[in-house]
């Protein structure tokens, strides 16, 4: 499918495989998108500028940057960054078209509605787009398709009249004639507001003025504050509503000068954010910030999961704001006529964005499709025809192109090119998978797994989706006969790890695939150090393990789907057992019990494990730390000796002599894991007992449940 992609100060058609659908999410052939002048265009510019610009402009993400350069290393960090840059971003969030499936819990709708749909990165310019049904909204019959696809922009200007709260017969300045401006003044006249409307350019004014503006004025002409001080009898106006967007201060300072006493002033577009006190105190103003859409927008539990807010409570979410925008439209009393400048197929998207920096700036330009009713079944898209392997290296197919993926495993098998080589990258975005298959030089990629799986030049499947997908991505790939890598977890639930374990148990397969979970940690090059020496102990182990996991807010998707004792303890737990080479025969657990539901009690666990040996772990891992402080201390105690490992940078032994081991940022063993995974597969000899993975895994559930 086409898809427009920012890229290097331009936007581009480019060709990327179809999403796939999930649970509580709906497909929709798209058949137009409504390009935002303003935030799209701003990203377009922003696309073109230097790094160095970048940075200093959005020091927000240079943060995130330094912190991944000290988490992974300089190199891997400025590698994610420079994909970012050269292979761009997808744009758009609002858009509208056919349903052609709905996933697993979708009620709302059904295959054939005409609907719109918001969201940015979801409801992109893209011939097919995936979202989850809390922002999707169906088109009232006999509604152009071509209207319904400005919804998002409609939503965020209702959103910013109902934080107005403005009744029959008040006064209301709308600064900023564009999109947002006069969808604003259209909904206020519909609720008998007398309007003001202030903008540089006198067309747009005019424009406002035609939708039922009772006054317009030009800054540039004439003085703002004492024109509507003067039409409002000498009070000033009841509400302030900015659309506009600029990085100056003034127009937000005329907003606050232009308000009666105890005004408001509510800010739905972009302003400097220089306040004056005395622009706001002597009258008591009220300054209000409209979020996006309307209630919901940025809760997960919304718009991801689906949850809707109670009628009774929440009247207005994003969802029945947009809904009732397309209503409006439906009935006309709300008119785009004047606003939409023109059409481009997505084909002419440069030329589209083009148009928006011209001269005459026009108001609305929209995308147009080609709809259909079919799902999309051709998701493979060509990348390196000249792709060639050498004989002894695996073809690899990466399912799931995240960030870890990415900057960690992807290029730890380029250093091993003799053993991998990346063959195919699937995705269920088609831009990301692209973009990753690109830079790291696949054959082709695609959003279907089943297109790896029958593929018989595939050898090994690297599963690095989100944890709920490990383990059935991991049976299919195991029965179409592919050895798998899966990131840890294996399983979220007995129930999935019971299915891998009757594969495994299964007498009437001859030649089983090779499997191995994530858990490097064993393979680090200190964890290899310390069994040198406790394999030669005479007594049991007495292991200390205390990890300092990072706060993370108690809504985090990471505490879904086993949380993080699944996610991340099962680590932890398998470096014990390969320490001590002993089956695993107690747990026992305490966990913290916090006084609120900021702090979650299931990230803050005291556990003690006891082996077959007689070894005794107790492993704490805790979310109420400084993250300041060190991440993983290790503690092994045997025979009048111990050996501590300081967050896989530092290895020091007291009683025992030790490699003097050092790294600048920790190594937790993800390159050797796949050195081990390679010759086990030569050797058809396992990297970890199955056995093992198994107990481990399940050791966690009983941590979980406990």
């Amino acid at each position: 499918m086409l898809q427009a992609i920012i890229k290097k100060g331009k936007v581009v058609a480019e060709e990327v495989s179809a999403p796939i659908l999930s649970a509580g999410e709906v497909l929709i052939s798209v058949s137009h998108s409504c390009i935002s002048a303003g935030t799209e265009l701003k990203s377009v510019g922003n696309s073109g500028e230097n790094l160095l610009i970048r940075a200093i402009k959005q020091p927000e993400n240079l943060k995130k940057v330094i912190a991944m350069a000290k988490a992974q290393g300089i190199s891997r960090a400025f590698s994610k960054v420079q994909q970012k840059v050269k292979y761009g971003t997808p744009t758009g969030y609002s858009n509208s078209g056919i349903v052609i499936a709905v996933g697993e819990g979708v009620s709302k709708f059904q295959v054939g509605d005409k609907v719109a749909a918001a969201g940015a990165g979801i409801a992109n310019h893209a011939e097919f787009v995936v979202v989850p049904q809390n922002l999707v909204m169906k088109v009232p019959e006999g509604l152009d398709l071509k209207l319904a696809s400005t919804v998002t922009l409609g939503g965020i200007a209702l959103q910013g009249v109902r934080r107005a709260d403005l009744r029959l017969g008040e006064y209301a300045v709308v600064i900023g004639a564009g999109i947002l401006g006069l969808l604003t003044v259209q909904y206020l006249k519909n609720s008998g507001v007398r309007t003001i409307v202030t903008d540089i350019n006198d067309d747009r004014l005019k424009i406002a003025e035609e939708l039922g503006a009772d006054l317009i004025i030009n800054p540039t002409k004439g003085d703002v504050v004492k024109t509507i001080t003067s039409f409002t009898g000498g009070f000033g106006a009841d509400a302030v509503i900015f659309t506009a967007a600029t990085g100056s201060s003034e127009p937000l300072s005329e907003a606050f000068k232009a308000c009666k006493k105890k005004g408001r002033v509510i800010l739905v577009g972009v302003s400097g954010m220089e306040i004056k006190r005395e622009d706001i105190y002597q009258k008591e103003l009220d300054f209000l910030v409209s979020t996006s859409y309307g209630p919901g927008r940025y809760d997960r539990s919304y718009e991801d999961n689906g949850n809707d807010y109670p009628y009774a409570y929440v009247r207005w979410t994003e969802n029945r704001n947009m809904t009732e925008y397309l209503k409006m439209l439906h009935e006309g009393k709300v008119n785009l006529q004047p606003l939409i400048s023109k059409v481009y197929p997505i084909e002419e998207v440069e030329e589209a964005y083009a148009s928006l920096q011209s001269l005459e700036k026009p108001i609305i330009v929209l995308l147009s499709y080609d709809t259909t009713t079919e799902v999309p079944t051709d998701n493979k898209v060509a990348v390196n025809t000249n792709y060639t392997k050498p004989n002894s290296a695996l073809n690899v197919a990466l399912v799931g192109a995240g960030s870890f993926a990415t900057a960690m495993h992807l290029p730890n098998m380029q250093k091993m090119k003799d053993k991998y080589a990346l063959y195919a990258v699937v995705n269920r975005t088609g831009h990301k998978s692209k973009t990753v298959a690109t830079h790291f030089d696949a054959k082709y990629t695609t959003s279907e797994i089943n297109d790896v799986l029958v593929d018989d030049n595939v050898d090994l499947v690297f599963v690095t989706t989100q944890h709920k997908d490990h383990a059935s991505l991991v049976l299919q790939s195991l029965q179409a006969g592919k050895h798998v890598f899966v990131e840890k977890p294996l399983a979220t639930t007995q129930e999935d790890l019971d299915k891998i374990i009757a594969f495994y148990n299964d007498e009437s397969i001859a030649k089983k695939p090779m499997l191995l979970t994530g858990f490097n940690r064993r393979f680090s090059k200190y964890a290899q150090e310390i069994k040198t020496h406790t394999d030669t102990r005479t007594n049991p182990l007495y292991v200390s393990y205390r990890i300092n996991a990072g706060f993370r807010p108690a809504t985090d998707a990471l505490h879904e789907h086993g949380g993080r004792v699944v996610g991340e303890v099962c680590h932890f737990i398998d470096l014990i057992s390969f320490l001590t080479d002993s089956s695993i025969v107690s747990v026992s657990v305490e966990k913290l019990s916090p006084k609120n539901s900021q702090i979650r009690a299931d990230d803050n666990v005291s556990v003690l494990l006891k082996y077959k040996d007689g070894s005794v772990a107790n492993l704490q891992y805790f979310a109420v730390g400084n993250k300041g402080y060190q991440k993983e201390n290790l503690e092994v105690h045997y025979d009048e000796k111990t050996i501590i490992m300081d967050d896989f940078t530092k290895l020091t032994g007291y009683g025992v002599k030790v490699k003097d081991i050092n790294s600048k940022t920790p190594e937790k063993g993800q390159y050797e894991e796949l050195v081990h995974f390679y010759d086990a597969i030569a050797n058809n000899k396992w990297a970890i007992d199955f056995d093992n993975m198994v107990e481990t895994t399940q050791a966690t559930f009983l941590i979980q449940d406990n």
